[in-house]
């Protein structure tokens, strides 16, 4: 356990002792309540994460090892100070159309007006991620292919849809339309275009990820490696947009508890250091192999969450319920696959038992 979470340990002592020192600095006597909110911000940023995690171990499986670390120490800078700081600013930025310069002077000295400005860009922002995730979710059940299935007689009526093309396009442009319904007039555009962008994101990236590993083999062998490290890239890249997708709720959501952007980053990096230490150790244990019924539960969690996320565009979900009902799933599929190998365990020791006798 120490080698896959010896980082994130770091991490998290080298977090504690910022948000301690920052909240000193703020405000002298708070540096203590600072790193009690930022462990349970990274608490619960844990929690929120259990489905993403199996869902970047499926696709680490495919990976290289280089890329798996890559994921690691890249792909935490990205996920912390891009989806978890920067982008934050970004969306403030241009909706509220002042500079980025500008937004992060706020964010620092005026923690209460650049939490409004947030609050004011919540619809798109869950718009977007709840789109990607949305056609996730079905894009995973939506497969003729695909013969396992756990809750059986929904998976294996909707593993028949990929029949007709294109339906899962239909369902998600439908959801979204009913949801801006719902939401102010104020806000149906950008909503809309929100919810459309991140369609097309998950269409491009998804569609490019399936274009290089169908024609991987068919490359020359001399353009073998180029092509490894250009299918790993956009691998990497599909797996940023997904964890960006997750943390989208939860960087709205950890201002209930936090103003400050700094404690803020602090706890939700410490959380995601972890979710992808827990990640690479499902990778490498080959968690996946054994539990036949994780990667169900975790996409049945993505297909709630996403819901949730269309939902808050109109009314406020509280964080708990929504890390809830995906830890739910994940339990589920958890214990249906432990019940599952212990039924195949004793059909084959009943087999060898009746090879035996025959013997």
């Amino acid at each position: 356990m120490l080698e896959y979470f010896l980082g994130s340990y770091i991490i998290t002592i080298f977090g504690l002792l910022t948000a301690y020192f920052w909240g000193e600095h703020v405000h002298m006597g708070s540096g203590l309540t600072c790193v009690f909110i930022a462990v349970v911000l990274g608490v619960l940023e844990v929690s929120l994460s259990f489905d993403n995690a199996v869902v970047n171990a499926m696709k680490l499986e495919k990976m290289s090892h280089v890329w798996r670390h890559r994921f690691l120490t890249w792909g935490i800078a990205i996920a912390v100070f891009g989806m978890r700081f920067l982008f934050p600013l970004l969306v403030v930025s241009i909706f509220a159309k002042i500079s980025m310069a500008e937004v992060a002077r706020i964010a620092v000295s005026d923690s209460e007006q650049y939490a409004h400005y947030l609050h004011q860009t919540h619809a798109p922002i869950v718009a977007f991620g709840g789109m990607f995730l949305i056609m996730l979710f079905l894009n995973y059940f939506f497969n003729h292919e695909k013969e396992v299935h756990w809750i059986k007689p929904i998976e294996n009526w909707l593993s028949h849809l990929d029949h007709l093309k294109g339906i899962e396009v239909v369902i998600s442009l439908l959801m979204l339309l009913a949801t801006q319904n719902f939401v102010s007039a104020d806000y149906k555009l950008h909503v809309t275009l929100a919810g459309i962008s991140g369609i097309i994101t998950y269409l491009l990236i998804d569609g490019f990820t399936h274009y290089l590993e169908r024609h991987e083999q068919m490359r020359v062998a001399q353009c073998a490696t180029k092509s490894v490290a250009c299918t790993g890239l956009v691998s990497f890249i599909y797996l940023e947009l997904i964890d960006a997708s997750f943390s989208l709720d939860g960087v709205l959501g950890a201002f209930a508890l936090s103003k400050d952007i700094i404690i803020i980053t602090i706890g939700l990096a410490i959380g995601a250091m972890f979710v992808r230490s827990l990640t690479i150790m499902l990778v490498e244990k080959k968690t996946l192999a054994k539990f036949l019924y994780l990667e169900h539960g975790a996409h049945w969690a993505i297909g709630a969450l996403a819901c949730l996320m269309l939902v808050s565009t109109v009314k406020e979900v509280p964080e708990v319920i929504t890390g809830l009902i995906g830890l739910a799933f994940i339990i589920a599929a958890f214990i249906s696959s432990i019940l599952h190998n212990k039924k195949m365990a004793r059909l084959i020791a009943e087999e060898n038992t009746k090879d035996s006798t025959n013997a």
